[in-house]
């Protein structure tokens, strides 16, 4: 069962929310952050509520660690803002990209800021990685923000949830009741789109289960797969994305942006590698007993 949720979490994300959202072209792209913030919060409080009913409501006690969610509420906000607007805005293949280098920004924050070990072979995966990225700015002439904006972002928010343990479901729901205020805000005072018919509405109010199922097939994936399966298959959504992007909505791939893909892959490969080899386990030395 890990790996179908884990499929259905990757492949959501690299195929479904981008079709998703390119199907709500005639609304902002704050429009639809604000729709997706108050939808999933009305769809986790009724899970919320059935698994009271249901006896198995996970536990929460307020601490002073859990301040951080509204940062990183605040943190996930602005990625997925920016990443819908790219997707609007005809640079999805930039927003695949931001999601390749997204893993190895994780691996180099894991060593900057917890003090992580890095070997040999995923030190060479996050150079590699970085030679793409320096090769992206030296063929477009400027840097690509969009990509580096949502790497960057991304992994500062998955930094956060792993310094402040918390039920994924309630996790979600902590951030997204933060940010509802803000959202109703927003759609109080900001002029309804043209256009609004029963369709449009309905995918309106679908952004709330797009946004917060694949999040919880992505936590029962990782609570019963290895760590390396799920950074294999985490790759499975920005490719999606690439070829999304190329085949089916047009978006030209030049020798250049096919080079960065190329070591970035590079980089993923060598971590990959890194990643399924058997470790050597250290036998431990029996205790001298004699006197």
């Amino acid at each position: 069962m890990g790996l179908i949720y884990a499929l259905g979490a990757f492949l959501s994300w690299g195929l479904v929310v981008p079709v998703h959202f390119r199907l709500l072209d005639g609304v902002p792209a704050w429009g639809i952050l604000a729709h997706r913030i108050v939808w999933s919060s009305l769809f986790i409080a009724l899970l919320l509520l059935a698994l009271r009913v249901m006896r198995r409501a996970p536990r929460f006690t307020l601490e002073r660690r859990h301040a951080f969610l509204l940062l990183s509420a605040l943190i996930i906000a602005g990625n997925w803002s920016l990443y819908l607007w790219a997707v609007q805005n005809g640079r999805m293949l930039e927003a695949s990209l931001g999601y390749f280098i997204n893993p190895l920004v994780n691996v180099a924050l894991g060593a900057l800021v917890l003090r992580e070990t890095l070997r040999p072979l995923q030190l060479a995966a996050v150079a590699l990685a970085g030679v793409g990225v320096v090769a992206a700015v030296v063929a477009a002439g400027t840097l690509p923000w969009i990509a580096l904006a949502l790497a960057v972002s991304f992994a500062i928010y998955g930094l956060i949830r792993k310094l402040v343990p918390i039920d994924p479901i309630l996790g979600l729901g902590a951030e997204t009741f933060a940010l509802l205020p803000l959202a109703l805000a927003y759609l109080v005072v900001a002029p309804a789109p043209p256009g609004q018919g029963t369709g449009q509405w309905l995918l309106l109010m679908l952004t709330g289960i797009t946004t917060a199922v694949p999040l919880m097939w992505f936590a029962a994936a990782a609570s019963r797969l290895k760590l390396s399966t799920i950074g294999l298959l985490q790759y499975l959504s920005p490719s999606c994305l690439l070829l999304l992007s190329v085949l089916v909505y047009g978006e030209s791939l030049p020798p250049s942006r096919a080079l960065v893909f190329g070591l970035i892959w590079a980089g993923l490969a060598l971590y990959a590698l890194d990643a399924a080899r058997p470790r050597p386990v250290v036998a431990r030395q029996p205790e001298d007993c004699t006197g």
